[in-house]
């Protein structure tokens, strides 16, 4: 999949050292990669599953057990 013309975003929550992970919003795709490491790879995933992430994200699915 060509990335050249993606439009990335960086969450305004992220640390300023720069941990964090930048999204892309593809006509058929989510496209994920490093902030740091660009070059370094891309996951790609479909709206539905990026979806799913997110909903379960705002679940609270993914916190850290107390």
């Amino acid at each position: 999949m060509d990335l050249a013309d993606a439009k990335w975003f960086k969450s305004s929550r992220s640390g300023a050292n720069g941990s964090c992970v930048e999204v892309a919003f593809l006509a058929e795709a989510v496209a994920v990669r490093d902030t740091k490491d660009r070059d370094g790879g891309t996951l790609l995933f479909t709206r539905s599953e990026w979806a799913a992430f997110v909903g379960g994200a705002k679940q609270g699915e993914f916190d850290l057990p107390a």
